[in-house]
């Protein structure tokens, strides 16, 4: 008995001294280095900054997971043109479903969801939109977004360190960006929390697939993981396009032929995500 005793006493000892040292280890990282340096080299990592300053409107063009049964990928076309304009559109079964942000309102339209109109953001997607990374991230010209950022610590991310740091946007709003603590770019953010079955649920998105584009490097796949729900859904991207000429007329209020304008939509309407497109397939 006093043998087993002190065999268990020994055990206990050691995951002790091995759980100290991990949290030494952490912590001595997350010393060794500030979060203005982080940034420093996760935008010399990316591509540096006079090379994304010189890219002022980009186009992806790619699947979605739409979240059926038959795990049936949506084909999609996002277009982005600085300052904060975007217009996301959606193939399935012959029909587009469109959304659309000018940096200050936004508008979509979504025939898969049975709504044939014109749709304006409720005041909740207005906020999301403003909170969007935009073209080049949260990182890169932080100050002049108006976001701090603070170091937070650091964790292993899939078995990986990264540091941690904490984004504070310009209305307060809180998010925690994680940052490979060798290859210094992004590898997972916290998402805005969605409402499920009356419950809100925390949302995180993965980077994965960096891919080399005219010098800078960019994630081809982004996987959003939500709390409790299984499976993950992933956006693919199959090609990006840096300084594609975009018309600004793109990103105003859509004008599509037989679709009517809705001016006061139900307070009950949610943007477009992955797995909301096609209600249909997944039955």
């Amino acid at each position: 008995m006093r043998r087993r005793s002190q065999q268990s006493s020994s055990f206990l000892i050691a995951f002790l001294l091995s759980a100290l040292m991990v949290l030494t280890a952490h912590s001595a990282l997350a010393q060794a280095i500030t979060a203005d340096q982080v940034i420093e080299k996760n935008i010399a990592a990316r591509g540096g900054l006079k090379a994304w300053q010189e890219v002022g409107s980009m186009m992806m063009t790619g699947r979605m997971d739409a979240g059926s049964k038959q795990n049936v990928q949506l084909p999609f076309v996002m277009k982005l043109k600085r300052p904060r304009m975007s217009r996301l559109e959606i193939d399935y079964a012959g029909k587009t479903a469109v959304q659309v942000y000018d940096g200050t309102n936004g508008w979509k339209v979504r025939p898969f969801m049975g709504r044939n109109e014109v749709e304006s953001y409720t005041a909740a997607e207005t906020r999301t939109a403003a909170e969007e990374a935009g073209l080049d991230g949260y990182l890169m010209n932080h100050d002049a977004k108006g976001i701090k950022v603070e170091m937070a610590g650091t964790d292993l991310i899939e078995g990986r360190n990264a540091y941690k740091l904490k984004l504070t946007l310009n209305d307060g709003q809180v998010r925690n960006l994680w940052v490979d603590a060798q290859t210094f770019l992004e590898v997972k953010i916290e998402g805005t929390p969605r409402r499920l079955d009356g419950k809100m649920h925390n949302v995180e998105t993965y980077y994965r697939n960096y891919t080399p584009v005219s010098g800078l490097l960019i994630p081809f796949v982004l996987e959003t993981a939500v709390e409790k729900v299984q499976p993950t859904r992933k956006i693919t991207f199959e090609k990006v396009i840096l300084n594609p000429k975009l018309d600004d007329n793109a990103f105003t209020k859509p004008e599509i032929p037989g679709i009517k304008i809705l001016k006061n939509p139900p307070p009950s309407t949610a943007q477009m995500q992955p797995g909301d497109v096609n209600k249909d397939a997944a039955n």
